[in-house]
């Protein structure tokens, strides 16, 4: 057995880099404390209007009819509050430096805290550990034309696949993907790949671990989120089809629920409630402005949701759960995480519940300043299994698709599931590689070994 690989010492940008970082945020902190004791006036009424604007949302998102418009009005009297006092008080020009400081220490701890790319002979000549995958005789790309606003068509990747010796399988309408998937295992294929988003490289992922082939992901959905924790380059759509000819292979994860496959993640709650209405897509702000007092107003029946916390004790509702095919990093709930890996051989689980404005108060401020997962209502832990009772069926988003469930939905991981061929590009991109939290003590302390020139991992 070789002995593990020391990892390289940062290199001299790098350490550069990490004292930028280290002294941009020093200089931020300081440099707003002393703004806020200078002008604590302004700073009372700003945390205040602020305060006042996220009570009056939450009131005009759970009431219907006068309660709405009253908290409308006081929201919108809020922030003009808001406004005028930063402006007067010439405070944009601290938020403004703020701001700056903050995000020179943010690009520079990105820079510091990157993994270094492999040299060109990794590239032309892999060692033992980074094996060139056997190329395949007979390598198919199933692809949805319309998916990503039509990416599949504008880089011609039929003309693409063709020119490579890939046999390409596009969708039509009315197409059934999970057969057209077996169909192309039936007839020889020996790597099989997904062009399209990820509810559709669920699916035809799905169909490559049944039958023990490796799967290739080219990033031609919307937001390709998969392909993102992979490492590919989701702008080099392209680019992603190397994987056939020099691909890598890694062996990774899949989760199910209730025998259906799915990548990312699936989520349960309101939000899954408001996407399965038939107006959701044509009208989301008007559906969900109806909707929602329905689900979270006063009034509001709780939702049938039952499940195990990690503490043991016994849920019987949320407003969210959501539940991954390994955990995420999370510091916000705006916008997707991303997964530092997706062969841990766990499920990611998180439940969150609001209970009112005050709750809703406090988790808008832990949610600004990236610290949400302190707040009361948020549960968080890791499982290889989840079970979710409910007295009726089930709305949930697996993958972004919308769909209804027969209860108890049971969620499980499938540690090893998957082959994935990736394409060599992908080793110089680290999965979860934006996911840099400054307020993280792990990040600071990775931080500060690499500006003395030490290893380091960071623990973000």
């Amino acid at each position: 057995m070789s002995a593990p690989e020391t990892p390289p010492r940062p290199g001299p940008l790098q350490q550069v880099a990490a004292w930028i970082a280290l002294v941009a945020l020093v200089s931020a902190i300081a440099f707003l404390i002393v703004e806020a004791v200078s002008r604590w006036d302004v700073l009372l009424v700003t945390v205040l209007s602020l305060a006042m604007v996220v009570v009056a949302a939450w009131y005009a998102l759970s009431r219907r009819g006068r309660s709405r418009v009253v908290a409308l009005v006081v929201g919108a009297l809020s922030l003009v509050l808001f406004a005028v006092v930063v402006l007067a008080s010439e405070s944009l020009r601290v938020l403004l430096v703020g701001l700056v400081l903050a995000a020179v220490a943010i690009a520079a701890a990105r820079f510091a805290l990157q993994t270094p790319k492999p040299g060109p002979s990794l590239r032309d000549a892999p060692g033992p550990s980074e094996p060139v995958a056997p190329r395949a005789t007979h390598p198919v790309l199933l692809m949805n034309l319309r998916s990503g606003g039509g990416k599949a068509e504008r880089f011609d990747l039929v003309g693409q696949c063709r020119s490579r010796g890939i046999e390409p399988i596009v969708l039509t309408p009315g197409s059934d993907l999970l057969e057209l998937a077996t169909d192309a295992v039936r007839r020889g294929a020996d790597l099989i790949g997904m062009a399209g988003g990820d509810g559709s490289q669920a699916l035809v992922a799905s169909v490559a671990s049944r039958a023990g082939l490796p799967f290739v992901v080219i990033p031609a959905g919307t937001r390709n989120h998969f392909a993102l924790d992979l490492g590919i380059d989701r702008e080099d759509v392209v680019g992603a089809l190397d994987a056939y000819q020099d691909g890598v292979d890694r062996v990774i994860d899949l989760a199910e629920v209730n025998g259906r496959v799915f990548v990312n993640n699936a989520s349960l709650g309101v939000y899954a409630k408001i996407v399965q209405s038939e107006e959701y897509r044509d009208a989301k702000v008007q559906t969900a402005a109806s909707l929602l007092p329905d689900l979270i107003g006063p009034d509001a029946t709780p939702l049938d949701l039952r499940f195990t916390l990690l503490s043991g004790d016994e849920a019987s509702t949320a407003q969210l759960v959501l539940v991954s095919n390994n955990p995420y990093e999370l510091a916000h709930l705006r916008g997707a995480g991303t997964r530092a890996r997706i062969d841990g051989g766990v499920l990611g689980i998180l439940s969150v519940m609001v209970r009112g404005a005050a709750d809703a108060q406090k988790l808008a401020a832990l949610e600004a300043t990236g610290q949400v997962r302190r707040f009361s209502g948020w549960d968080e832990w890791t499982a290889s299994e989840l079970e979710v009772r409910s007295g009726s069926p089930i709305d949930i988003g697996v993958d972004g698709e919308a769909m209804t469930l027969e209860p108890p939905l049971r969620f499980v991981i499938r540690p090893g599931a998957l082959t994935v061929r990736l394409p060599r590009s992908a080793l110089a991109r680290p999965p979860a590689a934006d996911a840099v939290r400054l307020s993280s003590r792990g990040t600071l302390a990775a931080l500060w070994r690499i500006a003395l020139g030490r290893t380091s991992q960071a623990d973000r």
